[in-house]
């Protein structure tokens, strides 16, 4: 495990080999079994294919035209109202952000031990993503992650270092 938390990157090139349908349902399979608030699971999620509608996931994230070379894009979403429904706007406008968050990290981490690469895409207009794959009221989307097998690996990124982010009984 810690081997594809350390090891993860944000991989933004990507060959021209498929992702099996297989291997994409293993990943969504890994992010059902991340924790969420109350056991309500509010996420869904949209498995892109189709060029055209990648080209509009690419537009709607600042033009990240990377995501249109990924063979397979996930759209990670939050059923809101599922959430409301439990925990009132607490879980609205929290905790289906945490459980939908805790899938996408299931999926980085998954599709980095089956040896593919992924990046998770934050950075979009909500809208034009809700327009381009079609999300009803109460679904919002989080997070989009471009999947494919990755042409380099890119170098480490630092970190900050403990001493500087652990506090102790107070901040």
């Amino acid at each position: 495990m810690l081997e594809a938390i350390k090891g993860r990157r944000s991989i933004r090139a990507f060959t021209s080999q498929p992702v099996e349908q297989k291997l994409v349902e293993t990943l969504i399979d890994a992010a059902r079994h991340a924790p969420s608030a109350g056991n309500i699971q509010p996420w869904e999620f949209v498995i892109v294919k189709k060029p055209f509608v990648k080209r509009k996931l690419a537009q709607a994230a600042l033009n990240q035209s990377f995501i249109e070379g990924a063979p397979v894009v996930i759209v990670v979403c939050a059923n809101e109202g599922a959430s409301e429904n439990g925990y009132g706007s607490r879980g609205k406008t929290l905790y289906c952000i945490q459980d939908t968050a805790a899938a996408t990290q299931n999926i980085l981490l998954t599709a980095f031990a089956l040896g593919l690469g992924t990046c998770w895409v934050g950075a979009f207009g909500e809208e034009e993503v809700t327009q381009a794959i079609g999300l009803r009221d109460s679904v919002r989307p989080v997070a989009i992650v471009p999947i494919g097998h990755a042409i380099a690996n890119p170098p480490k990124r630092p970190r900050r270092p403990l001493n500087e982010i652990i506090h102790y009984e107070e901040f």
